[in-house]
């Protein structure tokens, strides 16, 4: 704890009064551009890895960027999407899947948390993407890797049974994403439709960047 206090106070004395023009902009409103939707993971930082400020992203974070498909489970998760599409407007949702997720190796063994009631009960909204994988292959790295890129494009499915969602793809108002970021090397991976595969983001946004 004494790290995270002093590093709050060093921040209230430096960053925050070299930032006081932005936070004054953002003390009373805020208008993000992007939905994303992410891991818990201690190792994930959204704004480092996407390099960018407060107010540019609208962050819910859970244990393996799960979001419950609707109609049936209402919680954090879905009052989160239905205030960032419904009222913020946002343009764009990314679900933002990484290497090395431990909830996709529970999701692959669910035996391993059965002592874990609420986190079973919540990765069984992933359990369809770790189907059919065999117990031999449950620790071989590119198995995590291919239930992970399937978790994500899982969680892009339950997205769309959301009724805000679903309103605003209808009205072609929106778009959707699903991203891999890999820790070790900062890359991150974007699934491409057309090719049905993970491609790195400046080859799936080349026109975007152009």
């Amino acid at each position: 704890m004494k790290s995270i206090v002093q590093g709050i106070l060093d921040y209230q004395q430096e960053d925050h009064p070299e930032n006081q023009a932005l936070f004054d902009k953002l003390a009373n409103a805020q208008s993000p551009e992007v939905l994303l939707v992410t891991c818990a993971d201690s190792r994930i930082n959204p704004n480092l890895v996407t390099k960018t400020a407060p107010g540019d992203l609208f962050v819910c974070r859970n244990a393996g960027n799960i979001v419950p498909p609707m109609p049936g489970y209402a919680g954090g998760v879905t009052a989160s999407i239905e205030f960032a599409v419904a009222v913020l407007g946002v343009k764009d949702i990314v679900v933002m899947g990484h290497t090395d997720c431990g909830a996709m190796k529970g999701a692959m063994n669910p035996e391993a948390v059965a002592h874990l009631p609420s986190v079973k009960n919540w990765l069984s909204f992933a359990e369809a993407a770790a189907a059919g994988v065999p117990e031999s292959d449950r620790s071989c790295p590119e198995t995590l890797l291919k239930v992970t890129e399937a978790n994500v494009l899982l969680q892009l499915d339950h997205l769309k049974t959301h009724d805000a969602v679903a309103e605003k793809l209808s009205a072609g108002q929106i778009g959707l994403h699903g991203w891999v970021y890999h820790i070790a090397t900062g890359d991150v991976t974007s699934y491409d439709e057309e090719r049905g595969a993970f491609v790195s983001l400046a080859e799936h946004y080349a026109d975007l960047l152009a």
